[in-house]
């Protein structure tokens, strides 16, 4: 795999001359990666003409995670075409940052303006109900990766897009939003973890997200990123982590943001 940023966006630039030849598509206007309890979208987002296997792609790594899917689908929605990415690579699956994020930065080569990221992480507030879905306004990168390597400096502080969040609180004003910690896993985070966690001011903790936002802003696209609650981190102190109910409660919240999300893509 690549080994410098430059490189990366090499690699990228052929897996999306490889997607738009598949798809037929001269290129894409947006796109959409599916967190774990997320595949509801790829049947409700908008009518989709063609459908590929990341993993016949440059520099593609099937996901290994239950409820990612390799599949990659050409979408419209209303005239807007969006890549649909089924699942994703974390970066406790390769460690390696930049094959985390290639799927990203493949959409924007391929001409992908606006990014929609979503996914699933414990709630550190007591506000925040088990199957809602936050829009996440600022993270903090607890991985001790980038997905940027080399001497240029890339300036977060706008990282996820004030004017897309507004859009998302048009459609729906009841959306909360909070601040997404993502931490390398694949373990969970100790008690001790998640009260440092919440001193450094986040209210959601998962393994994804802020890596593909990092190199999507670097490309300069716009990126939105909603999370939904899929358990509450603090009461996994004394109460076990259950997956099964984790993943159906990402699914109530998935299906609650479709037709926002649509909506959003629509006016993007």
């Amino acid at each position: 795999m690549a080994t410098t940023t430059a490189a990366a966006k090499e690699r990228a630039s052929a897996a999306a001359e490889e997607l738009t030849a598949r798809t037929g598509a001269d290129s894409f206007d947006a796109a959409v990666v599916l967190g774990s309890g997320w595949g509801v979208l790829a049947d409700r987002l908008g009518t989709a003409d063609t459908e590929v296997d990341a993993g016949e792609l440059p520099g593609f790594t099937a996901p290994s995670t239950p409820e990612h899917s390799s599949q990659v689908r050409s979408v419209w929605v209303g005239s807007k075409r969006v890549a649909l990415f089924g699942g994703r690579v974390h970066l406790f699956e390769t460690r390696d940052p930049l094959r985390a994020v290639h799927a990203v930065r493949t959409a924007i080569a391929a001409g992908a303006r606006t990014v929609v990221l979503t996914g699933s992480a414990g709630s550190l507030r007591t506000d925040f109900a088990v199957g809602q879905p936050i829009l996440v306004r600022d993270h903090v990168n607890l991985t001790g990766a980038s997905p940027l390597v080399g001497p240029d400096f890339v300036d977060l502080t706008r990282a996820y897009s004030a004017r897309l969040r507004g859009l998302a609180r048009e459609v729906d004003p009841s959306l909360a939003e909070g601040v997404y910690a993502e931490i390398a896993g694949p373990q969970l985070a100790t008690p001790a973890e998640l009260a440092m966690i919440r001193a450094a001011g986040a209210d959601l903790v998962g393994h994804s997200l802020a890596l593909e936002a990092i190199a999507a802003v670097e490309m300069g696209a716009e990126v939105l990123a909603v999370s939904a609650v899929s358990n509450d981190a603090v009461a996994s102190v004394v109460e076990p982590f259950d997956r099964e109910q984790a993943t159906e409660a990402a699914r109530h919240a998935a299906d609650r943001t479709a037709p926002l999300l649509h909506e959003v893509l629509m006016r993007a």
